[in-house]
């Protein structure tokens, strides 16, 4: 226990409240904060008449037999047990009148407690409690804020207290208790705990660290404590964020029926595609808050992301963010590293082929294999030539065969001796005037990006690496809104090469890396798809907003569907995207009930005429129903239920974690 009680403020209280909050373990995707678990098998529904008639009829007929008991109508038998387990001074009054009362009465009350338990089972009282009584019930729960409980309240941090920082834990209570802790405190200071744990960091200097700046110790180098601007309701305990309420329909499992539902760092994990219009009630809706979540994670320790989109995208204010490279503007704090912060030519030139021909990485002319190969003969002799990777201009001048380049890179090479690096360049030499060189490919699309408005926004040394993912960083890339309609395309393509070859050779891999490409047409490539697949065995993963899947090829939709663990498919999809949706979610098994009415024939004079009454009394013949129950294949979602019966501020979100759980498309409602 701390040595000392603190003064609780009413800050303080809510922040225990919020930690002290149950969170019951739950099916994928539930928000776990104060959830309340339901019956995994929806029970056989009563109609309510039937349920409240049943539970009164029950209980007259309890009434009717005790009072039928006690009057004695029904013989004295129900007496007998009271004969043979009482004392007979107790039965008979020798004992004395109180004592006889006592005894005849506790009896009594005993055969009215059997006949009110048999009653309530049998007319299911509990049912009718739960219907109609439960929900109107208000309890008010006052907050105990002033009294920390010992043993395993998170506010008296019991894991430091079991492994013997106990000082440690007295100042973090103090802190959370005086409302100088916050959510994302609490939680960077348990990861730091976790790195102790895992052997990354000695005791003595975690403790020594919240001694001297309790909440705020073990901080994130920006020195930020919280994220601005917060849009979404953060879970930080069980890492999760908010994004609506599950539909209370026939469409969802009944165990996800009117639950909260959320994301995390498990199931965006597996990465996440959304598909549909933008705006406050399409992808915006998802895009944000999974924003949001990563930027909290990184401030915790647990995370990097960089987020990729228009200047005109909510993302959240620059305020959230350590990085803010702004492509095309001149006042731009930070330029983008052309080559990633790669120094390697072949590495580089292989990173930088796949982003500028990935769109082409089908055609063997073409391809980013050649591609690279052009490169690789040309980064590798300029580097050993001058001791760095070209500009863009200079590589530009390179591939077009700029008067005066190439012989001069040859006059520095056979100065200094490298007689393999010349072989590269004759060749490069030889290939440029062949037909169908890639070069003139590599030189147009390096024309899209050597222009002006982006002179200063492509660095070739200096400039922001994406090789930072390897530490908790938030990083904002903002493409240029206007101009030549490829470039934002090809920018876009550079940033997700350079990622996904960052993710793959970084050191630290305790970080999940997140990517979040939003409203980027035509980003979608063969080298893309195939970095995605890979991305989950490197712990990172990649967030794609695409207004429509007409921005992907053909036979690279289903690919990319299957790619993805998480998919979402907004309102106001087209009916094209809802079938490629549908086929990917599959078919179920349902079952179906067909009811069929057959018409009564009577086969006397005394049937024919009761049947001539009864229908002159009800105005239809009679009839007999048959019912038929089967089980068939169904589609979860189809594409005509997805384009046209989705309401406004709806999604169909399916989502499998980095364990394997899956869940199947909810219908989820984003406005509550």
């Amino acid at each position: 226990m701390p040595s000392h009680a603190p003064t609780v403020t009413a800050a303080g209280a809510a922040f225990l409240a919020w930690l002290r909050t149950a969170r019951p373990t739950s099916a994928v995707g539930i928000w776990r904060a104060g959830h309340q678990p339901r019956l995994e098998q929806e029970p056989e529904p009563t109609p309510g008449p039937r349920l409240v008639g049943g539970a009164v009829l029950w209980g007259l007929l309890a009434w009717v037999v005790w009072s039928l008991l006690y009057d004695g109508y029904l013989g004295l038998w129900w007496l007998v047990p009271l004969d043979l387990l009482a004392p007979d001074d107790w039965v008979h009054g020798r004992s004395g009148p109180g004592l006889l009362r006592v005894t005849y009465y506790g009896y009594y009350a005993f055969i009215v407690a059997v006949l009110v338990v048999a009653a309530a089972r049998a007319g299911r009282w509990a049912e009718v409690w739960r219907r109609y009584a439960a929900p109107r019930r208000t309890a008010a729960s006052p907050v105990k804020a002033a009294l920390l409980l010992p043993g395993e309240d998170p506010a008296l941090w019991p894991h430091l207290r079991a492994a013997g920082a106990a000082a440690a834990a007295d100042r973090l209570t103090a802190d959370a208790v005086a409302s100088v802790m916050g959510d994302v405190d609490h939680a960077r200071i348990t990861q730091a705990w976790t790195a102790v744990r895992a052997g990354h960091r000695t005791p003595e200097d975690f403790t020594r660290a919240v001694l001297r700046d309790g909440a705020a110790a073990c901080g994130h180098p920006s020195g930020a404590r919280d994220l601005p601007g917060r849009s979404a309701p953060h879970d930080l305990v069980s890492h999760q964020v908010r994004i609506g309420t599950a539909a209370d329909t026939g469409r969802n499992p009944w165990a996800y029926r009117a639950a909260d539902v959320a994301l995390s760092p498990d199931t965006v994990g597996t990465s996440l595609l959304v598909v549909g219009p933008a705006g406050p009630h399409g992808t915006d809706r998802i895009v944000r808050p999974v924003a949001e979540a990563m930027g909290v994670q990184a401030l915790a320790g647990r995370a990097a992301v960089v987020v990729v989109g228009t200047a005109a995208a909510d993302h959240g204010p620059p305020g959230a963010y350590d990085v803010v490279v702004r492509l095309g503007d001149p006042a731009s704090p930070h330029a983008l590293n052309l080559y990633g912060g790669i120094t390697d030519p072949d590495e580089a030139a292989a990173v930088l082929a796949e982003a500028l021909t990935g769109d082409l990485a089908h055609d063997r002319d073409a391809g980013a294999q050649r591609t690279a190969a052009v490169l690789r003969q040309l980064l590798g002799p300029f580097a050993a030539a001058y001791g760095r990777l070209p500009a863009l201009d200079e590589l530009r001048q390179l591939l077009d065969g700029t008067p005066g380049r190439l012989p001069e890179l040859r006059r520095l090479l056979e100065a200094a001796g490298h007689t393999g690096m010349l072989r590269d360049l004759d060749a490069r030499v030889r290939q440029s005037s062949m037909p169908g060189d890639a070069g003139m490919l590599l030189a147009d699309r390096l024309a899209l990006l050597d222009r002006p408005a982006l002179s200063n926004s492509l660095a070739s040394a200096g400039g922001y690496c994406l090789r930072d993912v390897d530490r908790p960083v938030r990083v904002r890339i903002e493409l240029p809104a206007c101009g030549h309609a490829d470039v934002p395309r090809v920018l876009a393509w550079l940033v997700l090469a350079q990622f996904l070859a960052a993710v793959t050779h970084r050191a630290n891999r305790s970080l999940l890396a997140c990517l979040v490409l939003d409203d980027v047409p035509g980003t979608v490539t063969v080298p893309a798809v195939h970095g995605i697949q890979r991305l989950r065995t490197a712990h990172a993963c990649t967030v794609l907003a695409l207004r429509t899947l007409d921005d992907v090829a053909p036979a690279l939709r289903a690919p990319l569907l299957g790619a993805v663990g998480c998919r979402v498919a907004t309102a106001g999809l087209t009916a094209a995207d809802g079938r490629h949706s549908a086929d990917a979610w599959g078919t179920a098994w349902t079952e179906t009930r067909t009811v069929t009415d057959r018409q009564l024939i009577a086969e006397t004079a005394a049937g024919r005429a009761l049947h001539l009454l009864r229908q002159a009394v009800t105005g239809t013949a009679p009839t007999a129903r048959a019912v038929t129950v089967q089980q068939v294949e169904r589609e979860r979602w189809s594409a005509s239920d997805l384009a046209h019966t989705l309401p406004a501020g709806h999604v169909v979100i399916s989502r499998t974690d980095t364990a394997g759980h899956r869940t199947p498309p909810l219908l989820v409602d984003l406005r509550h």
